[in-house]
């Protein structure tokens, strides 16, 4: 700025302290929290229509199955005419797999036990640190994702 100009406001100084209130669910905001989100509703900025077009997203997974459907084209409605690039591209993507989403809501299913089998696996090869064949992986992978609680030697069961 030149001399007798004010400088103009820096744009991190608006946002600063609301990353983790943009993440968490509104249910759980602080006071704190809650009012930094208020600030941010004020200003009417491209941010603050993210986090309302991310919170509409979460309310089309959490909406029954029948009433999924109707939030989903609203959504993706109003993704579309957002003019915020990546919500416009995410709004493209899911009505590619709008079908999909829909049965998966309607379904009651997730990828959540599939997520949790592969930690499972990983895990079991970070503490292998190695093994000399492929079968001795295998059946520490079986037996670790397995209900099977074989009796160790010298105990009694």
């Amino acid at each position: 700025p030149r001399a007798g100009e004010a400088a103009p406001p820096d744009p991190a100084a608006a946002v600063k302290g609301l990353r983790f209130p943009l993440l968490k669910n509104p249910e759980d905001l602080t006071g704190r929290q809650a009012s930094a989100l208020e600030g941010l509703r004020r200003t009417g900025s491209a941010l603050w229509r993210a986090y309302l077009l991310k919170e509409g997203l979460r309310a089309v997974f959490r909406a029954g199955p029948g009433e999924a459907a109707d939030e989903l084209d609203g959504w993706l409605a109003w993704a579309c005419r957002s003019r915020i690039p990546r919500f416009v591209e995410l709004s493209r993507k899911v009505r590619r797999k709008r079908r999909g989403i829909l049965r998966s809501i309607e379904l009651g299913v997730s990828n959540a036990r599939v997520e949790a089998v592969n930690n499972k696996i990983k895990v079991a090869i970070r503490q292998g640190y190695g093994f000399r064949n492929i079968d001795n992986l295998i059946a520490l992978v079986m037996l670790r994702c397995s209900d099977l609680k074989p009796a160790l030697p010298g105990r009694e069961a």
